[in-house]
């Protein structure tokens, strides 16, 4: 098991920035890959961002690649999601996942976070 807790969501204008956070629990943090995904009313989740669980390897969607940066602090067993250039269509409720194997399907991942809502406004 691998809990995981996300906070940092809000509310913010186009143009500004927020960073999520995501806590784990348990001693297995530092060997898992994790990601961000997020899902926004009425569409299907999406893959963000995600990280080897070295950190040395990162990943983005086309989406949010040059605005978005995913790092991790293995010694606090957090991973971090930083948003710069907000858009209104990255609205969404963002949930951070663990997995063994590195994979940008979110099916791959094994444990999830309970999300955490970004809304920005026009």
């Amino acid at each position: 098991q691998v809990p995981l807790v996300e906070s940092g969501g809000g509310l913010v204008q186009a143009g500004g920035s927020l960073r999520l956070s995501c806590a784990a629990s348990g001693r297995t943090f530092s060997s898992k890959h994790m990601g961000w995904f997020r899902q926004a009313p009425g569409k299907e989740r999406e893959f963000v961002a995600r990280i080897s669980w070295s950190g040395i390897s990162t990943y983005y969607a086309d989406s949010v690649k040059g605005r978005f940066t995913i790092s991790r602090d293995n010694a606090k067993n957090t991973v971090y999601l930083q948003m710069n250039s907000l858009r209104p269509e990255d609205t969404a409720v963002y949930y951070c996942a663990a997995a063994t194997r590195l994979s940008s399907y979110d099916s791959q991942y094994d444990y999830w976070g309970q999300g955490t809502q970004v809304t920005v406004s026009s």
